[in-house]
Parts: C-alpha cells; sequence; structure tokens
C-alpha cells in the first residue's frame, strides 16, 4: 500500500512529493507533465526566496530539472474522485484504476473557470464532470456540455455517439467537434435549474432569459473543486478548510497550496506543501 498520493503538479504537490522522497515514503503524483498552466505563463516572477526575477517557463524548467534529479515522475492521469475509508483513503482514476494509500494530500489549485450558477447543487443530479463515467446514463437524450479545453474533445466526441442531441459550449477557439446531433454555441450558460434534477440550462441575452431544456450537463475542465472531488470535504469560500497540520475534516486527506485558501503565491503553497508531507510522514509513522 502506498503511504501517499498528491494530486497536483503545481508547487504545493512538488515540494510535497520532494519532502515525502526525502523522508523515503512511497507515493505517487498526479498532475499534468507541464506542471503547472499558472506557473508557465508568469511573465516574471520577483518574490520566491533565492529566485532572482525568473520567467514563469524558467521556473518550470528548474522544476522539472529538480524532479528528475529526485527520480520523480508526474503521472498524467485524471482523478475522478477520492473517498475517505476511515484508516486509508482511495482514489479513483479516470481509466477506472482504484489506488489505495494511507493518506492524500490535495495539492489541486483553484478553479480558473467561474462555477456556473446551480453547478454545485445538482452535482450527481444531471451534472458531471466525467463523460467516460456517466455518459451511458444519457443514451438517446439531450445533454449540453460546457469544455475548457481541446483536449477534451475526445469526450465530447464519445458523448455525441451517445445522446440523441448535444449542445455543445467550448470556451477556447477553433473546435473541431462536427455531428449531425451536436450544435455549437459560444454564449457562457447563467444557471443550471432544475428540480429534483436539471431541467434545463438557462443564458441571458440583452436582459432577457432564455432556456433550453436539458436532461444533463457535462462540465469538461483540468481542475474540479475539491468538493466534488472529495465526498464530506469541508470547505469555506470555495477553499479547502485545514489546521496547522494541512489537515482537512477527513481522516488520511491534507490539503496544501492555493486549494487552501489566499494568497495565491508560490511560497505560500511551497511551504504548505512542506508542512502536509511532514505531517503526512508522522501520520503513517503512528499506522
Amino acid at each position: 500500500m502506498l503511504d501517499c498520493i498528491v494530486i497536483g503538479s503545481g508547487v504545493a504537490g512538488i515540494s510535497a512529493a520532494l519532502t515525502l522522497r526525502a523522508n523515503g515514503k512511497s507515493f505517487r503524483l498526479f498532475g499534468s507533465p507541464n506542471l503547472s498552466e499558472k506557473i508557465a505563463r508568469a511573465e516574471r516572477i520577483e518574490n520566491y526566496p533565492g529566485l532572482s526575477s525568473v520567467s514563469g517557463a524558467e521556473f518550470v524548467v528548474a522544476l522539472k530539472k529538480q524532479l528528475a534529479g529526485a527520480e520523480i515522475t508526474v503521472e498524467n492521469e485524471r482523478i475522478n474522485g477520492v473517498f475517505a475509508m476511515g484508516d486509508t483513503v482511495n482514489v479513483a482514476l479516470q481509466n477506472g484504476e482504484i489506488l489505495t494509500a494511507k493518506t492524500v494530500i490535495l495539492a489541486c489549485g483553484v478553479e480558473s473557470v467561474k462555477q456556473i450558477e446551480g453547478e454545485e447543487k445538482f452535482l450527481g443530479r444531471g451534472v458531471s464532470y466525467c463523460a467516460t463515467c456517466d455518459g451511458f446514463l444519457y443514451k438517446d437524450k439531450t445533454i449540453m456540455v460546457v469544455s475548457t479545453s481541446k483536449t477534451f474533445e475526445h469526450e465530447v466526441a464519445y458523448l455525441a455517439g451517445i445522446a440523441k442531441k448535444v449542445w455543445f459550449i467550448p470556451l477556447y477557439k477553433n473546435a473541431e467537434i462536427e455531428a449531425e446531433n451536436v450544435e455549437k454555441t459560444v454564449r457562457m450558460p447563467k444557471e443550471i435549474y432544475g428540480e429534483k434534477r436539471v431541467l434545463g440550462v438557462a443564458f441571458e441575452k440583452k436582459g432577457e432569459r432564455e432556456e433550453i431544456a436539458v436532461d444533463g450537463v457535462f462540465i469538461l475542465k483540468e481542475s474540479l473543486p475539491p468538493s466534488a472531488l472529495v465526498g464530506g470535504l469541508e470547505t469555506a469560500e470555495g477553499h479547502v478548510v485545514v489546521d496547522r497540520q494541512m489537515r482537512t475534516n477527513l481522516k488520511g486527506i491534507f490539503a496544501a497550496g492555493d486549494c487552501t485558501g489566499r494568497p495565491y503565491q508560490y511560497a505560500k503553497a511551497t511551504g504548505e506543501g512542506n508542512v502536509a508531507a511532514h505531517y503526512v510522514s508522522a501520520y503513517c509513522a503512528k499506522k
């Protein structure tokens, strides 16, 4: 059994992984092979100790070099769910694999795309973040798919092969999905509405409300809100609630970095990743 699974390849996750390696703990690190788009796009980093005015791209190169030196691999596999089981934590991967570890460190950052009104309310009741997990529920039905990246187009195509009708909203340029049952629109939804389940999606046009009836809404994005990823996780104002040891309210689950709240600073995230890994190591030693 693994000692820890680290979710997120920003500086919080990398810091945690490096500390776990130094402490001799077994772990796997999941994230993007590019590490962090937020870092890569940074024009200039001025307030990180030891780095004198480097670009985000230069910082990423340095981080990759450090990971390689420590023989740490970032695994590019989407996480669909984290489940606190008491003495262990299960992590569900999109490929269907279930991993078991003593602990998990959430270092998944914050969402770059604002939630749609009703998104969290109807999660599991018509709103889904995973096409391959829930697509079969909408065979021959009408759905709406909001996608934040071209990398999800294979999931949109998969859903188009199942549903009767797909309203497709790409939040990026040059979308290439073409199918007879797919209708593309560039409007951003204002609200996902319903009763016990999703009934439709509302838009606002020139001050007037326009509604499209759908049976379900798929929101495909790089990072999920922690509350959607981990059932029963305590959050406040969109951030994970942690104590000084980076522990959440769930046994064996820790969190670090931007997902725990402001300030969104690399130095703060790095420190929290280090703290989380140290207390994970202490937790595993007790077990």
